[in-house]
């Protein structure tokens, strides 16, 4: 792809916009704006950062996705599932670190798209982003439990086991208003949908549970519900955009988180694309998606905010309110920014246990058990690396587990490509009832294989797990032929591994006697083939172009 390639889904809706559109669009902007005002607020603080930042982050993410994305209807923003991996970056490299780490990740993204990784990402196995998405389900519930609950702990241990210790150490300073009021929330917005399909639970819980915090506090003297203004100092102050010191020692020790940033960002934001595509019955631009998203992290940075990438909650949420343009996501982010603007101040007044209510409810809605329980009855080797995947996301953290991830993904995909290919040895006679190219000639007698000739057919990619193979069948042959037929009609490519093995068969083939004799090789393979020089050791005339041709030869040489 280059610069002129570059065709956001903006460009070609506007060619054919119109005014009823417009009118869906805006009220769906407006929805979506509300949405995504409680979640970016906890998002932004269970990531470890202020209230304001989550919301900047959804207002520049989101223009800039909706802007320049390669989806009609893609929303972006803050998600749960970079508030594992936020708070580990935070913790470790302090919030310039993020800042760095997050502008490389944006980088990492706009290259992805410009090689064209879009299509492969997409592709990455289905066990593994259950496995990291239950993981970091999990994780986000587990850090949620103390503000849920109101309990009393000076400071909460990082790691999964130990804070469960803690929490069940601390059981009896469970404050009984703050658990009241998270729990009471977790139902408002599990049952909220029966009611409303438009108007969003978490807005609902929020609304209701802020108002009666203050009730309670005015006129019954509760003083113990804990609020977003008793940690947080909350500004509606537009930041301006800063850049952070960078040096080599800096970027290098950064280079796995912000790795890890753009995988995560990219596969949650393609994923939420082709759930959406699905919905509407359009396609997305998997690769203008991507460099829209390095944008949003490159530019969320700067001016204050976190990672970002698509929300696949509030683009369902754009769909089901009609919108069905990119309009609808730049209108949420003007929302959002007027919200930041007038009534930012008024969020120090919302409990904290309604937002981990939220959060709660959040990490329910990623665990995707169905998915989980349902890949429990796959290939056992689909169910070793979701539990791998699943257990490292939740004992070590989110950068190991897909590091460990994609390496399994590699593996797998060697292992089943492997699988598909598979070599025979054709003893008697060859049924032109299995040659297509035979028909074609017009043969249809059986093929009698001359004695002395063997010959081999491989069924697949001739590469290094098949040309193994290849090795070990003929070893299983004690007799030395005259000439030995490899038939290569069903193999669509070779890569280096299977010309290094087929040049040295071919070479102590030529040492022991033996005639190789290529059959029915495709022109991309041959092309290969010529350029690796094998014709000089088994000669121009012995890669014939199907089997009539290479019997005859055989028959010749004997």
């Amino acid at each position: 792809m280059t610069p002129f390639e570059f065709k956001p889904q903006l460009v070609a809706t506007l060619r054919n916009y119109n005014r009823k559109q417009f009118i869906t669009d805006l009220m769906a902007g407006i929805i979506v704006g509300i949405v995504a005002l409680p979640l970016a607020i906890a998002f932004g603080i269970a990531s470890g950062v202020t209230p304001e930042k989550g919301i900047i982050t959804a207002i520049v993410a989101g223009l800039i996705v909706s802007l320049f994305g390669g989806s009609k209807v893609q929303i972006g923003g803050p998600t749960g599932a970079f508030i594992v991996i936020i708070y580990g970056i935070i913790q470790q490299y302090g919030i310039e670190g993020l800042t760095i780490a997050t502008i490389m990740a944006g980088v990492f993204l706009i290259i992805f798209g410009l090689l064209h990784l879009g299509t492969i990402i997409k592709y990455i196995p289905y066990p593994i982003v259950v496995g990291f998405t239950s993981g970091i389900a999990v994780t986000i519930f587990t850090t949620q439990i103390k503000d849920l609950l109101g309990l009393s702990i000076a400071n909460v241990p990082a790691d999964f086991s130990s804070k469960w210790i803690a929490y069940i150490q601390n059981i009896g300073t469970i404050t009984p208003w703050n658990a009241v009021i998270g729990i009471a929330s977790v139902i408002v917005i599990a049952i909220s949908p029966k009611f409303s399909k438009k108007i969003p639970g978490s807005l609902i819980a929020i609304i209701i549970m802020t108002v009666s915090a203050l009730l309670l506090r005015q006129y019954a003297g509760i003083t113990s519900i804990t609020t977003i203004g008793d940690h947080f100092a909350i500004s509606n102050k537009l930041p301006e955009a800063t850049l952070p010191a960078l040096s080599f020692d800096t970027i290098k020790s950064l280079m796995p988180p912000a790795i890890v940033i753009a995988v995560l960002g990219a596969i949650e934001s393609l994923l939420s694309a082709t759930v959406a595509d699905g919905v509407i019955g359009s396609r997305h631009n998997s690769n203008t998606e991507l460099i829209a998203q390095g944008l949003a992290n490159l530019a969320s940075p700067i001016f204050g905010g976190i990672p970002a990438t698509g929300a696949i909650a509030r683009t369902m949420t754009n769909i089901n309110n009609g919108g069905r343009s990119p309009i609808a996501g730049i209108i949420h982010a003007g929302v959002l920014l007027l919200i930041f603007l007038f009534l930012m101040p008024l969020a120090k007044y919302i409990p904290m246990a309604c937002l981990a209510g939220v959060l709660v409810i959040v990490s329910y809605g990623m665990c995707g058990w169905r998915s989980f329980i349902g890949i429990m009855h796959n290939p056992k080797s689909d169910i070793i690396v979701l539990w791998v995947t699943f257990l490292l996301t939740i004992f070590f953290d989110l950068t190991i587990a897909i590091e460990v991830g994609l390496v399994c993904a590699c593996l797998l995909f060697m292992r089943r490509v492997t699988e598909v290919t598979d070599v025979k040895i054709i003893t008697d006679e060859i049924d032109p009832s299995e040659e297509n190219s035979d028909f074609m000639l017009g043969n249809l007698e059986h093929l009698t294989i001359p004695e002395g000739v063997e010959v081999y057919e491989i069924n697949g990619p001739y590469f290094f797990g098949a040309s193994n193979s290849f090795e070990e069948i003929m070893a299983t042959f004690g007799d030395r032929p005259k000439v030995r037929i490899i038939r290569m009609r069903k193999v669509p490519f070779v890569d280096s591994t299977g010309i290094h093995n087929l040049t040295n068969l071919c070479m102590m083939s030529k040492k022991e006697g033996i005639q190789v004799i290529l059959s029915g090789v495709n022109e991309n393979v041959k092309k290969t083939l010529e350029h690796a020089r094998l014709e000089n050791i088994i000669g121009r005339d012995n890669i014939c172009s199907h089997i009539n041709e290479a019997l005859e030869r055989a028959k010749e040489i004997k």
